[in-house]
């Protein structure tokens, strides 16, 4: 790896692999960020930065190795920095990733004072011929979903109004506002591997903007939908605090944000039970059928 300052970090690729493929994925973590500057939690930005991007290399049955940050705000302080950070380095030390670079830009006339933005990207190496492919989904597949650990990194467009309304201290099942609207977006990287060890698993989906009618369909074939059980697991209740003080419907809920389900994996039946057994958390979430309808048909469990 090269030193603290270079134009470009560099990384040996990892061994082991026949026919090594990179998988590489950018994001952000949206108008998140907004209530993690009101309220003063850089570090917990940086980590949900990591942990999403992770997250999407994952799902395609890749292992993250790798992760740079970009940061920009009209004037850079120097302990909001640092704090981003920390955040990003402590994700990437849990996931084993080393974080290989970064850059940060003042930019005066482009960010209000004391606003920031900051987007990352991981790259990682998956063996071409065990990469996720939906094209191998089929009608009689299960659908085993991993929970989720509130909104993630999704839907804060309208969840930022819910914050305009209440006072930060506001209770939601026992935790304040704040720490409900600033929930972690875990890393499902450690299931998602343990998953894919298992023959039979096809695909898997990480549920983030559009909710589960938005992602689940990303990994179906033409033809397929995807049909979920309500009820079958639990909603973290900051949803119901947000559908009931913006008077949301059900649907527009469930096309913005995850609902409760962080990732849904896709297998046949017996690669699926061997989940539910050994994965911690994993609940079945539905199953794949022949489309009639919509690509993910709601139903009551």
């Amino acid at each position: 790896m090269q030193a603290f300052g270079a134009f470009g970090g560099s990384i040996a690729l990892p061994g082991g692999y026949q026919h090594p493929v990179v998988v590489a994925s950018t994001d952000g973590v949206g108008t998140k960020l907004h209530l993690a500057i009101r309220w003063g939690r850089a570090a917990d930005a940086g980590r949900d930065l990591v942990n999403h991007c992770l997250n999407d290399v994952a799902v395609q049955n890749a292992r993250p190795f790798a992760f740079l940050d970009y940061i920009a705000s009209g004037r850079l302080e120097v302990e909001v920095v640092q704090a981003l950070v920390d955040g990003m380095a402590a994700a990437c030390r849990d996931a084993g990733v080393a974080l290989l670079g970064g850059e940060t830009a003042q930019m005066p006339e482009t960010y209000l004072s004391g606003a920031y933005d900051a987007a990352g990207t991981v790259i990682g190496v998956g063996e071409r011929a065990r990469l996720a492919d939906p094209a191998r989904v089929r009608a009689g597949d299960v659908c085993v979903g991993l929970p989720s650990t509130g909104l993630h990194t999704n839907g804060y467009s309208l969840a930022r109004r819910v914050a305009e309304r209440l006072p930060p201290a506001t209770r939601v099942a026992g935790e304040t506002l704040v720490d409900a609207l600033l929930a972690p977006h875990p890393s499902y990287l450690p299931e998602l591997a343990r998953a894919f060890e298992l023959p039979g698993v096809r695909a898997a989906a990480h549920i983030t903007g559009g909710g589960l009618n938005g992602n689940v369909p990303r990994v179906l074939p033409s033809g397929l939908s995807a049909r979920l059980r309500k009820g079958v697991w639990a909603v973290p209740a900051i949803f119901d605090l947000i559908q009931e003080e913006l008077a949301i419907s059900e649907q527009e809920m469930y096309a913005v944000f995850n609902m409760g389900v962080g990732v849904v994996i896709v297998a046949d039946r017996a690669a699926a039970d061997r989940a539910l057994a050994e994965i911690e958390g994993a609940f079945e979430a539905g199953e794949i059928a022949e489309r009639t309808n919509d690509a993910v048909e709601l139903v009551d469990g």
